[in-house]
């Protein structure tokens, strides 16, 4: 008997440790996480201990995992990146981010084996192209992200389209354009952690709460817009994904609606059943002119595609992420 495997890289981080949480609802599926753990007290290895878990696998043996259990092999979900904005080294950026990507996407291309993938938001850079997510080769050339990590998978992308043009693709390709995601199990990301778990230590004993202040004319302190996105509303899409082996191409993954900093962190303290105590700091002089003050998802085509799931409001998603994890005594999913 054949088995159904699907093989996670990053299968342990935030975003990718949800998403093993829901396929793994599938007790048809073994899940393969491919990741790193590093240092057990920073609980990187508690995101998967709630699920089944068929094996792991260390990064470095990646292809050779891969090469003897292939056949079994019906999708990867490539998550592992390096995700920081402000990593200062490029070549490792361009490594990871890229060069691993291209290794995986060619693979699967000549393996015939499913392929779905992280990009970014990132990739829009300051918006002023918009945010549709138009993957014809021109619109992806015409990107201008703002820093390496937007460029490497700007730059992903483009190699991608580039190749199911040329007819040289897997059976199904999928890039997700991730906006701002929240949500359980990114305890160990330490500075890059959604604004939410950021500030929660703060709002759990009642202190006052810091957000950047604005540079911008028109735009207030704390009233830069991102489309905050609940984890879980990306980890159904890629379920969806999973059952819909027809779509390909690269889409937005966001929640469609842009809110502001300020009404996160009102709704981290409307969940914990207190009073809204927020004051503004200086941005860093290092990302000012390099910070994005508005993004927005623009959803249509994945729902042309033929998802019809709503997808969780800023105040529904942070109660939930609030009562069920950031306020329980086991904050894991």
């Amino acid at each position: 008997m054949t088995r159904r495997i699907i093989f996670v890289t990053g299968g342990a981080g935030f975003i990718g440790s949800n998403i093993v949480a829901k396929l793994a609802e599938d007790k048809a599926l073994d899940l393969v996480v491919c990741d790193t753990l590093h240092e057990a007290e920073l609980g990187k290895w508690r995101n998967i201990a709630k699920h089944p878990v068929g094996d792991f696998v260390a990064p470095h043996d990646m292809f050779d995992w891969l090469e003897k259990r292939w056949r079994d092999v019906e999708l990867v979900v490539h998550m592992g990146a390096i995700s920081s904005t402000t990593e200062p080294d490029a070549d490792k950026i361009i490594h990871t981010n890229f060069g691993l990507s291209r290794d995986l996407y060619r693979w699967c291309a000549d393996r015939q084996r499913r392929f779905i993938y992280a990009s970014s938001a990132a990739t829009y850079g300051d918006g002023g192209l918009g945010f549709e997510d138009r993957d014809d080769l021109d619109s992806l050339a015409a990107l201008r992200p703002l820093n390496t990590y937007g460029w490497s998978k700007a730059l992903f992308d483009l190699f991608a389209a580039r190749q199911a043009a040329r007819d040289y693709a897997p059976p199904q390709w999928v890039g997700l354009k991730f906006f701002n995601v929240y949500a359980p199990n990114e305890e160990h990301k330490h500075s890059i952690k959604s604004v939410a778990s950021q500030i929660w230590p703060k709002v759990r004993e009642g202190h006052t709460v810091q957000l950047f202040k604005s540079y911008r004319e028109g735009v207030a302190d704390g009233g830069q817009e991102r489309d905050f996105v609940y984890v879980r509303d990306v980890a159904d899409v890629v379920a969806w994904l999973h059952k819909s082996e027809s779509v390909s191409g690269v889409y937005n993954l966001g929640s469609g609606k842009a809110r502001t900093f300020e009404d996160m962190a009102k709704a981290v303290f409307a969940a914990a059943g207190r009073p809204a105590s927020i004051e503004y700091t200086p941005m860093p002089p290092a990302i000012r002119d390099k910070y994005q003050y508005f993004t927005q998802a623009h959803m249509e085509r994945l729902v042309v595609a033929g998802y019809n799931q709503p997808f969780t409001s800023l105040e529904d998603g942070i109660d939930d992420y609030v009562r069920s994890y950031l306020a329980a005594p086991d904050p894991y999913r």
